[in-house]
């Protein structure tokens, strides 16, 4: 009788043992890039319908356990299908995911994104293929003339000098209407970085541009924030609308080199017949007097001549 029971026992638990080692069985294999073949570390590899799961190694190598009942595995990893992979007798299974489905282009706007497509009616957009081409002093002239509802002009013809920049129109007297600029999501005042010099007898200076500091060939792309939605995401300094210029970054990949050069000509349309330094105070001296002639005379000629050759007075 004892030697029947303990038989009986014995074939019970290699029944019961059999069961738990068929009901709980290790996955282990390897997942990779379908197109390029290269190992995806990090990827997730759940029993399907459980919590039971790990993630890839360095080398793109998982091993897991299958709790009973489930049959598959899923694979799952960011930018990349999800696959569900059917379990069979095999223990190793070596799964290569494809690429992911590309999302819609989006506008990053103040603290947040919308789709592009949503925000066709307020925002404008160019890339480095839409900017203006040619010689490029200055990033608003990348986009003078490309953008509808947007009037561009210099507040002077000189080099780096304030600029008008009007997208809705013209809605202050004194407080300025020019939009506010958004450079890589740092907002920056839109006025002139100086006020414009008096003329105190010597002549004025005009008022600087804000984005003088911006190199044109940086700039991958420009946004304009038309309506009033642009109020609504910054705030009162979106009220004249908001201009969001995201420079270039470096970018994964084999190392590249751009650069450009420009070559220009110019002449004078009409020269103008003006006095030189010594005409000025010789004329000073016979309309106004010698004392108002050695008065403005500082010893000063915009005529090229060696330094040894001037003579410096001093205003006192």
């Amino acid at each position: 009788m004892d030697t029947f029971l303990k038989s009986g026992l014995t074939i019970l638990m290699v029944l019961v043992l059999g069961s738990f080692a068929y009901a709980q069985r290790t996955v282990k294999g390897k997942v990779t890039d379908a197109a390029s073949g290269e190992s995806l570390i990090g990827a997730n590899v759940v029993a399907k319908g459980t919590t039971s799961g790990g993630v890839t190694d360095i080398d793109g190598m998982y091993s897991i356990s299958i709790p009973a009942g489930s049959s598959a595995i899923e694979i799952s990893y960011a930018g990349y299908e999800t696959q569900t992979i059917t379990l069979g007798t095999s223990n190793t299974v070596d799964v290569a995911l494809k690429a992911g489905r590309v999302l819609e282009d989006v506008v990053v706007v103040g603290y947040g994104s919308v789709k592009k497509s949503d925000a066709t009616g307020a925002v404008a957009a160019i890339s480095e293929k839409d900017f203006n081409k040619g010689v490029i002093v200055s990033p608003e002239q990348l986009m003078q003339g490309r953008v509808a509802g947007v009037q561009i002009t210099a507040a002077s013809g000189e080099p780096g000098g304030g600029i008008d920049i009007r997208i809705r129109g013209t809605s202050s007297i004194r407080s300025g209407n020019n939009p506010l600029f958004v450079v890589d999501g740092v907002p920056l005042a839109g006025d002139a970085t100086s006020g414009a010099g008096a003329d105190a007898g010597l002549g004025s200076s005009a008022a600087r541009n804000p984005l003088n500091f911006l190199n044109p060939n940086d700039i991958e792309r420009i946004d304009v924030l038309k309506d009033a939605s642009a109020t609504a995401i910054y705030g009162s300094r979106g009220a004249n609308g908001v201009v969001l210029i995201t420079t270039k970054k470096g970018k994964e990949g084999k190392s590249s080199l751009d650069y450009g050069y420009s070559l220009g000509i110019s002449n004078i349309t009409k020269r103008y017949d003006l006095m030189s330094a010594s005409e000025y105070v010789a004329q000073t001296e016979k309309l106004l007097g010698a004392a108002v002639a050695k008065e403005r005379n500082f010893g000063g000629s915009t005529l090229l001549q060696p330094l040894s050759q001037v003579s410096w007075k001093s205003s006192a």
